[in-house]
């Protein structure tokens, strides 16, 4: 077996690690090493001294879901008070505040997995937002509402996806990845979406023309090995189709779910750090790895930019799901920038496909 130092000199070169010393480094190496491999690795990907962001919001169109997953504190059942499911005009005009209110350049819109929506509401809402405003990029759908698509139609993925694509959507959001070990899946929701076809999902986007980005929620029932196998998997997709633009891993937030009366601790910032760096030691074939401060809080969201992170994620002006656990964070145009900033990079605007819009001024040099 190779020794630790073998294994850092492999990260520094540039190798491809194995998912034995991915377990590794996870159980032996300490986070500041792995903190250091992970930026060396950073700026092979991404040499420039630039942190990316999107201005974005985050709009939910209904929180009627038939998932019960246990570690989700948004959804609702259809007879529920509290439910809702908003018209496509309803969204175009919540869209169209958050294009006046903030300049958002990206909508990132996702929702509960409604089994009564038609899949003309789907199509509707895409051709909707690129007719109405066509200034804004649609970032629409998760695998899980794909796949509910395909069951309410009685088609496959590939005609879900294609008809989608013919009506103006072409990146779709990572997210439902959860962990992608079905042994952990199926106590999270055991109707969800499983791992082959989350993959599936994202690996026929791809051939039809499409990005998006692969996500992972860790800190529940998850262990070292699941989290290992879950970078396996979007690492052997991302071999065969390039068509992941980011990977964007988050911490479980227990509050108001089933699960959270069982699992109290967050995983907390030296995990979140852990899991960053290690995702971009391993994840070699992927660009991008994006350090959120929303999820994690902003000092640790900064931190993580010297973990492997190139990218801050967006503004999200707007947000439901995390919200419903209690945890909120909020920031401004301003504000993003001078995290970036003051984190020791220089802050750029990019859209959804990581064209860069706009570079803001660099940090000052230490001591000026």
């Amino acid at each position: 077996m190779s020794s630790l130092e073998a294994i850092y000199d492999q990260c520094r070169q540039g190798g491809r690690l194995s998912l034995e010393q991915g377990l590794r480094l996870w159980r032996e190496a300490p986070l500041l090493d792995l903190g250091d491999l992970a930026h060396t690795a950073r700026l092979r990907a991404v040499p420039a001294q630039e942190v990316s962001f999107v201005l974005d919001t985050n709009l939910n169109y209904t929180n009627v879901c038939d998932a019960g997953c246990t570690f989700c504190a948004f959804w609702r059942g259809p007879k529920a008070a509290a439910a809702y499911t908003h018209s496509v005009s309803e969204m175009i005009a919540k869209i169209k505040r958050s294009v006046e209110q903030f300049g958002v350049t990206t909508v990132l819109i996702q929702g509960g997995l409604n089994p009564e929506l038609p899949f003309e509401y789907y199509t509707d809402f895409v051709a909707a937002i690129r007719r109405e405003v066509p200034q804004v990029h649609p970032h629409l759908y998760s695998a899980p509402e794909i796949h509910k698509m395909a069951e309410v139609t009685g088609r496959d993925y590939e005609w879900v996806l294609t008809e989608l694509f013919k009506a103006g959507l072409d990146t779709l959001p990572g997210g439902g990845a959860e962990i992608l070990t079905d042994r952990v899946r199926l106590q999270l929701s055991k109707t969800k979406v499983n791992t082959a076809d989350w993959l599936k999902i994202h690996e026929t986007a791809h051939r039809i023309g499409y990005l998006s980005t692969a996500t992972m929620m860790f800190g529940h029932l998850d262990t070292e090995q699941d989290i290992l196998e879950h970078l396996e998997a979007i690492r052997a997709l991302q071999d065969r189709t390039h068509g992941f633009t980011a990977f964007i891993p988050w911490s479980y937030k227990p509050d108001n779910t089933v699960l959270g009366r069982t699992i109290k601790a967050m995983a907390g910032p030296s995990i979140y750090l852990k899991v960053l760096a290690l995702s971009r030691l391993y994840l070699d074939n992927f660009d991008h790895i994006q350090a959120s401060w929303f999820s994690e809080g902003k000092k640790c969201g900064q931190m993580a930019l010297h973990f492997g992170g190139d990218d801050f994620g967006g503004t999200i002006f707007e947000e439901e799901v995390h919200a419903k656990a209690n945890h909120v964070n909020k920031t401004t145009l301003e504000g993003i920038t001078s995290m970036i900033r003051d984190a020791g990079f220089t802050p750029v605007q990019r859209d959804t496909k990581y064209q860069v819009i706009k570079r803001y001024p660099s940090p000052a040099p230490l001591g000026a």
